[in-house]
């Protein structure tokens, strides 16, 4: 058996014929959201084999299983980046255990820094495309002619419409922009940000984009939003650190919040 069979073994014991429609990965200081799904099982990570540490503050390492608004979800309460392992495939168990299990749709969340002035700590952008800085992918070694992604659509346009609309009705104001994704741990020179800025990038972080790339991999259609925690490096006086991350992360959980309710609530009902 595949870790991915036996961590299905593991969710079907607990849940029973429960099937999420939508996976979720929460990123740091969003872990909160976990709280309202209508749970059915919670599972730490150590009882998934293939399932990372979360090794970083603000991680939970719990996959949670339930309900929002009728809209089944596996809502993943942190998740592994590549600085911690160097393996950029550190969360490619998990992405397909969320297709193996029967999700039909990704959300991605993240913290990330700003280079657009009127986007600052505690707005949410939603992430339209990236840009891959670290010359790795998720994908080396896979086998096949499936390994030859198309990233086009990257990020599926129904799904970010309805975040927009979503953010509409519940008066959050969504910014939107292409993501850098960087290695980390350490975070970025003023240089970094200026040739990033150059390359046509509006926020930047460590993490998503291999989730990204595993998730298309999957075929499984997604969106994905940046908590802004901290204007990126060489526009702010403010020594970046993560207790930064989680500070300003706090300020927008109100909002992503109440945004991931709207989309959940709406996803799937009838037009």
């Amino acid at each position: 058996m595949s870790q991915v069979d036996d961590c299905l073994a593991v969710i079907h014991k607990a849940v029973g014929d429960f099937v999420p429609q939508v996976g979720m990965v929460l990123g740091s200081g969003l872990g909160t959201f976990a709280d309202q799904v209508d749970a059915v099982a919670s599972i730490g990570f150590d009882d998934l084999p293939g399932f990372p540490q979360a090794g970083v503050g603000g991680h939970a390492g719990r996959l949670v299983l339930g309900r929002v608004g009728g809209t089944g979800v596996a809502v993943l309460q942190g998740r592994a980046h590549y600085y911690e392992h160097g393996k950029a495939d550190v969360m490619a168990v998990v992405i397909q255990t969320f297709k193996a299990m029967g999700c039909e749709a990704l959300i991605l969340t993240n913290a990330a820094g700003s280079m657009v002035a009127d986007a600052g700590p505690g707005s949410v952008m939603l992430i339209t495309d990236h840009i891959n800085m670290t010359g790795v992918s998720p994908l080396f070694g896979a086998q096949g002619n499936s390994r030859f992604v198309d990233m086009t659509q990257a990020y599926n346009q129904n799904m970010n419409d309805a975040m927009r609309k979503a953010a509409l009705a519940n008066n959050v104001k969504l910014h939107e922009g292409v993501y850098a994704w960087m290695c980390g741990p350490h975070f970025e020179t003023p240089a970094e940000i200026r040739a990033l800025k150059v390359l046509g990038a509006q926020a930047v972080g460590m993490s998503t984009v291999p989730e990204v790339i595993l998730a298309r991999h999957q075929g499984l259609p997604l969106c994905a939003l940046s908590i802004v925690t901290n204007y990126a490096s060489g526009m702010s006086p403010t020594p970046l650190s993560h207790e930064q991350t989680m500070e300003y992360a706090k300020m927008a959980t109100d909002g992503v919040e109440r945004l991931l309710n709207a989309f959940l609530h709406a996803y799937g009902a009838p037009l």
